[in-house]
């Protein structure tokens, strides 16, 4: 460490708990400003980057168990059924206006779109509304 701090250059190691576990001692190395290169993470892996890795590998260290240990499949049908709700209270907010709209006479996707811009009116993403959105969101009216 001291040639590597003294001749400026680097410390090659292949990982970085190979360097060490102990998430002080890779600060105090950053801090002392003494060069090393991680072979796993690249040479041009962010200190704040080696900071986490070097914290997740002393929990590791000490037992602790990382990651999500859900059921993927189930949490992947949570992630979905919360995304079809958020999707449909944006639309019980917009629909009515879309209907307000229709009910003035316009009644083409893009007049839509266009009268949904112009009222400052965002799509449930913060964007400007297009052909294809409104189409999405007219889709989930009832047929009369």
């Amino acid at each position: 460490m001291a040639a590597g701090k003294s001749g400026k250059c680097p410390v090659i190691v292949a990982k970085l708990d190979w360097l060490s576990t102990d998430v002080a001692f890779i600060a105090g190395l950053m801090a002392q400003r003494v060069p090393f290169i991680v072979a796993e993470l690249g040479a041009g892996a962010d200190p704040f980057m080696l900071h986490i890795y070097a914290a997740l590998a002393a929990r590791k260290a000490q037992g602790a168990q990382l990651g999500n240990r859900s059921n993927a499949t189930e949490a992947a049908a949570l992630g979905r059924q919360s995304q079809i709700e958020e999707a449909a209270a944006f639309a019980a907010n917009v629909l009515p206006i879309i209907e307000c709209l229709r009910t003035s006479g316009i009644r083409d996707l893009r007049g839509l779109a266009a009268a949904l811009n112009n009222r400052g009116v965002r799509t449930a993403r913060g964007g400007r509304w297009h052909v294809s959105n409104v189409k999405n969101l007219v889709d989930r009216l009832p047929v009369v």
